[in-house]
């Protein structure tokens, strides 16, 4: 063990009584500084990454990753199927990291009641759509069984739409479209109740089978509203979306264009919002390692203040302002690992009880969820316990030249 290390072990051990040693409670308030400093950062961190998981998987279940939608109209300024035939599906599918590839169709209609009615757009999905989504979003009934070949007559309607209509499960509802000359009406069976908080989503749609969409919309078994692609990894969605865009070069036998588009460009305003968090944790933790880095500053001066016999009698001994300081500097480090060590005990824990048990509630029509998220990112975590150090080390390093200054006569004498 070095002589620095030495020295620094002992005063940050001298248990003394606080009437003779006045540094301690300085001590204890630097240390809580620095554990309520990472605590903060690291609730603040969870938070954040949980809220843009929860909202994004939300955003994400309704349209997929990537979309692939017609850019011609028609007559009536309606947008033109695209041609979702084994030829696009293998074009897509050649580009490495994209997963899964699910047809839609959509259809606007009007759902109506004795008393209300209210217009929708009908979704239409088949047996190849993944619907673990609604399925985790169902508050009543059961998820239907969708098909491309024939007709569910069954639907599934938001908790919002069948509370404004008062409609339940199992109840059937008139559903009315405008085709090309006159009015169809439907009638339909409520399968499920589901509710994902997301009110531009849950009020404007309903889900059905594919089948009965391209019916009402007079289209074959090939022509689809669009494709829905998932990606492998999130990160690259952009990136992918750029791949494909080869696609938006043909056109195809009824003389349609198709564009690719990323579902950060579908739902841009809710993705450009969930940014502007980013930055707002990119100021709770300057400010907290800040905040951290000038207690154990305060600390650290108080310690050298208390001590000032000490560090001349040390110069006087033959030790140097280098050893001196790194006397300081190590205790320092102490008090910051044991403030980094219990503010991640207190940090972590609050986290993982809150998402555990769901403690703390939110307004879903605000907040879009009913309690407060937590997501871990372990690496984000290591980094902010990693910087909070590195940075505390630099600005202790920094304010420990003050020893350097005063000579050691003039010290040793300081009452």
């Amino acid at each position: 063990m070095s002589f620095e290390l030495f020295i620094a072990k002992r005063i940050y051990a001298d248990k003394a009584e606080d009437g003779e040693r006045f540094s301690r409670p300085a001590i204890r308030i630097a240390m809580l500084g620095v554990a309520i400093g990472v605590a903060v950062m690291l609730i603040s961190l969870a938070v954040v990454l949980g809220f843009k998981h929860e909202v994004s998987s939300k955003v994400i279940g309704f349209g997929s990753h990537i979309q692939v939608l017609s850019l011609t109209q028609n007559q009536n300024y309606e947008m033109m199927p695209v041609l979702t035939n084994d030829t696009l599906i293998r074009k897509v599918k050649k580009v490495q990291g994209v997963g899964r590839i699910q047809k839609f169709a959509t259809k606007i209609g009007i759902l109506k009641t004795e008393k209300d009615f209210r217009g929708l757009t009908f979704k239409g999905v088949g047996e190849d759509y993944d619907l673990s989504f609604f399925q985790s979003c169902l508050t009543s009934g059961k998820m239907p069984k969708f098909s491309a070949k024939e007709a569910s007559n069954e639907i599934l309607l938001s908790q919002k739409v069948a509370g404004d209509l008062g409609v339940k499960v199992d109840e059937k509802i008139f559903a009315y479209f405008m085709g090309e000359e006159s009015m169809r009406a439907r009638r339909f069976k409520v399968a499920g109740i589901f509710a994902t908080n997301m009110n531009d989503y849950d009020k404007n749609y309903v889900i059905t089978d594919i089948y009965t969409v391209r019916k009402l919309n007079g289209w074959d078994e090939e022509m689809s509203s669009g494709l829905e692609v998932t990606v492998n990894d999130f990160d690259r969605v952009e990136e992918l979306t750029n791949k494909l865009q080869f696609i938006h070069k043909d056109t195809d036998r009824n003389g349609v264009t198709y564009g690719v588009f990323s579902i950060k460009d579908i739902a841009a305003h809710t993705f450009a919002w969930l940014s502007v968090l980013d930055m707002n944790v990119v100021m709770i933790l300057v400010l907290m390692i800040l905040v951290s880095a000038f207690t154990v500053v305060s600390g650290l001066l108080i310690i050298m203040l208390e001590r000032i016999n000490m560090i001349g009698t040390l110069k006087v001994l033959g030790a140097t302002n280098v050893s001196v300081r790194k006397i300081f500097i190590q205790f320092s480090v102490m008090l910051v690992g044991q403030g980094l060590l219990w503010g991640n005990v207190i940090g972590l824990l609050l986290c993982w009880i809150q998402q555990k048990f769901h403690l703390i509630s939110l307004d879903a029509t605000v907040y879009y969820i009913d309690s407060v998220p937590i997501q871990f990112n372990w690496w984000l975590i290591l980094a902010i316990n990693v910087a909070t150090l590195l940075i505390s080390t630099f600005v202790i390093w920094g304010s420990s030249h003050l020893i350097s200054i005063g000579k050691p006569s003039e010290t040793i004498r300081y009452e």
